[in-house]
């Protein structure tokens, strides 16, 4: 071969190279952005709870609860071996919680995992996790919280999930917290989401559709720099968080935001921030409001506060990987899951 033709050779090579690792970024990036959808449950379903994260000391009664009221919607209920074991402040060790898991995502039979409680430790399991009979048989996850970095890694690995009250946030009388329940029901049978929020006057208004991501704020902290965290370019982030210092929430953000986490984000919608601490040496000075807009002054796509969502008793389900329309004015905000 003459040194002329092995120079075309390799041109030739290389750009046929080029046009292919073009075409895997092209298909990785349609991967990302079209998630599976679990199929919707249907009366003879069966639904699988798990203790992924804390112990379940003296929560019986609450286990029982929301077994009875799976069963009023006519499915049936498995409930984890280890849910009710106690390895100091988990449900169990790491392996037990992770065996649970691992079982109902590989059970044929089972269409939804909910998860008992959050807490903390589902960041301990993730790692030990395998996907390969969950790919054949996909199937909603319920949770919320804790259950974020479970939320996270589905997502990243290509599936819807259902951000919504666990086990443990039923209340004997469930009247107290019937929205939430309802659009429980709603998002796991396939029925329609649409919520009106109330608006603020901190409202960043605008109007804008993406794919719904996000969680627990802390959670979406932990995960940076992982292989769970989110990628939220071209996407509306959902944050919200409990017990946390506002300079604690401050911190995230600033640390988040100096990693791009918000340089291509479309938007981001707020939930609840419960049981914020008091520093006793200075106070904060501002609404948790306030310290979100100051932090994300800097970007044009709109934030929506008030989503009744998070860790109140009214805590409203959401599809995390769903488009979403997102409308934001001062005086209310409006959210359209698309079908």
């Amino acid at each position: 071969m003459s040194k002329y033709a092995f120079f075309i050779s390799v041109i030739a090579s290389l750009f046929l190279l080029g046009i292919k690792q073009r075409t895997v970024q092209q298909k990785n990036a349609k991967t990302q952005n079209t998630l599976i959808q679990p199929p919707y449950l249907k009366a003879g379903d069966t639904v699988a709870i798990v203790a992924p994260s804390g112990v379940l000391i003296n929560r019986g009664d609450e286990i029982t609860q929301a077994k009875k009221l799976l069963e009023n919607w006519n499915l049936n209920v498995i409930i984890g071996k280890n849910v009710f074991n106690q390895n100091n402040h988990f449900a169990g060790t790491d392996d037990e919680r992770c065996e649970d898991l691992q079982n109902a995502m590989d059970n044929p039979t089972i269409s939804a995992i909910w998860c008992a409680r959050g807490g903390y430790g589902t960041v301990r399991i993730l790692d030990k996790l395998d996907y390969t009979k969950f790919r054949n048989k996909p199937k909603w996850l319920l949770g919320y919280s804790d259950i974020t970095a479970l939320h996270n890694q589905l997502h990243n690995k290509g599936f819807e999930t259902i951000h919504a009250l666990m086990c443990t946030s039923l209340t004997k009388d469930l009247t107290k917290i019937k929205p939430a329940v309802n659009t429980f029901k709603d998002a796991l049978f396939g029925k329609s989401l649409s919520y009106t929020l109330e608006g603020s006057k901190l409202n960043k208004t605008g109007e804008v559709s993406g794919q719904l991501v996000g969680g627990n704020l802390t959670l979406l902290h932990t995960m940076l720099g992982s292989d769970t965290s989110i990628n939220t370019s071209g996407k509306i982030l959902f944050i919200e968080d409990i017990g946390e210092y506002k300079y604690h929430i401050d911190r995230m953000l600033q640390t988040l935001k100096r990693a791009g986490y918000f340089d291509n984000c479309k938007g981001v919608l707020v939930g609840d921030f419960t049981k914020m601490k008091k520093n006793n040496t200075a106070l904060w000075g501002s609404s948790i409001e306030q310290l979100i807009i100051d932090a994300l002054s800097e970007y044009n796509f709109p934030i929506a506060f008030n989503m009744p969502a998070g860790h109140e008793k009214d805590n409203r389900a959401m599809i995390l990987g769903r488009e979403i329309q997102l409308n934001v004015s001062h005086k209310e905000s409006t959210i359209l899951f698309k079908n």
